[in-house]
């Protein structure tokens, strides 16, 4: 499964391009939210518990990522490590008092944290954060570490994120970009198959049952909670190396939402799931989103002035700036009709139409190992 998904990553400009969607900057956004919505999954997946405020860890590893930029260097690697690690410590703070409650008020406590961490962006914490302009790179920045290597003296323009002294950008920064997320997918199969993933499905299945087996459930929701919130620091210093800014409209709670959204679509629990979910939303967001009328014109071009009239006034209400009502129609659907999302919901219409292919084979039903085909 590694080696498919890495295949289908790092070919995404070759299969993307007919779909309009093969620019390294959207392909980028693809790949960072898929990882956001990995490690979402860890969390809401294996445990069940739901969490509406992960946006706030997108944002702290967005401003660690910049203030890593501004004061340390322009290389990627420690902008990273430190917005994993600020993450992480955030999450484990969060994690600590929300966990004291399960359901909904676990959710209502999380989507709390994270409303108030936007509102201090904006207000009390201006001077970290820089409130409604955003936090930017600036040429006359410390970067202590670029200044004592003598690196970026003589760079022309604004200082750009780099790996190892070669500067990231177009096909180079998506690609190392899809390395990252490889990795990540890696590291979620490990804790799937791991003891600590089947604890964690276990408290899923029935916590009062786990603690009576003599677990200790608390320590495994947090360690989960933690780790899903450093996935989260991740993909929030990946939007920074891509785009070296932070702003609180990324810890904003439609964030937290759409991450829902995309675990749900995909499919909860799935390892593939959330990615195709993320995937999806994403293309929507940036692609529907940009079809206007003029597109639609062309489009039905081949219609009676009549009847293109009507279908293009009847999609205009479902692309451009009403992209939203076929994402929640699309949502409805796939709810009532695939419950368990897109992956699983296409792994159960796999199996019926083996199971149909097999009957049709063998009309009669013979009896095979003590049962009938047909049974």
């Amino acid at each position: 499964m590694l080696a498919v998904f890495a295949a289908i990553v790092l070919t995404m400009p070759i299969w993307l391009s007919p779909l309009g969607a093969a620019y390294p900057g959207l392909m980028q956004k693809f790949v960072i939210y898929a990882i956001f919505a990995i490690g979402f999954n860890i969390l809401f997946g294996l445990t069940g518990y739901l969490s509406f405020g992960h946006a706030a860890f997108l944002g702290v590893g967005s401003y660690t990522a910049v203030w890593s930029f501004k004061l340390l260097s322009m290389d990627m690697i420690p902008a990273l490590f430190f917005a994993v690690i600020f993450a992480g410590i955030f999450a484990l703070f969060i994690g600590y008092f929300s966990l004291r409650r399960s359901g909904i008020y676990f959710s209502i406590l999380t989507l709390a944290f994270a409303q108030m961490s936007y509102s201090l962006a904006y207000s009390v914490l201006t001077p970290i954060t820089n409130g409604e302009t955003g936090l930017l790179i600036a040429r006359d920045d410390p970067r202590a570490i670029d200044t004592m290597l003598g690196l970026g003296q003589t760079t022309s323009g604004m200082p750009m994120p780099s790996l190892i002294g070669v500067e990231l950008g177009g096909y180079g920064g998506f690609y190392i970009c899809a390395l990252v997320l490889i990795a990540c997918f890696f590291v979620s199969q490990k804790i799937f198959a791991s003891s600590f993933g089947m604890a964690l499905r276990g408290i899923k299945s029935n916590q009062t049952r786990m603690m009576y087996t003599g677990f200790n459930t608390k320590p495994y929701l947090l360690a989960a909670f933690v780790i899903s919130g450093m996935f989260a620091g991740l993909a929030g210093g990946l939007l920074a190396v891509t785009d070296p800014i932070a702003g609180a409209e990324r810890m904003k709670w439609t964030e937290s939402g759409n991450l829902v959204l995309m675990t749900i679509l995909g499919g909860v629990g799935t390892l593939i799931g959330p990615v195709v979910g993320a995937w999806l939303i994403k293309y929507f967001e940036n692609i529907f989103s940009a079809i206007n009328t003029n597109v639609l014109n062309s489009f039905f071009d081949f219609l009676p002035d009549g009847l293109q009239e009507v279908m293009v006034t009847i999609m205009s209400k479902f692309v451009g700036e009403g992209w939203h009502l076929t994402l929640g129609l699309m949502f409805v659907v796939i709810v009532v009709f695939l419950p368990g999302g897109l992956v699983e919901g296409t792994e159960r219409l796999m199996r019926r139409l083996r199971r149909t292919g097999k009957a049709s084979d063998d009309p009669a039903g013979r009896v095979t190992s003590g049962r009938t085909v047909n049974e």
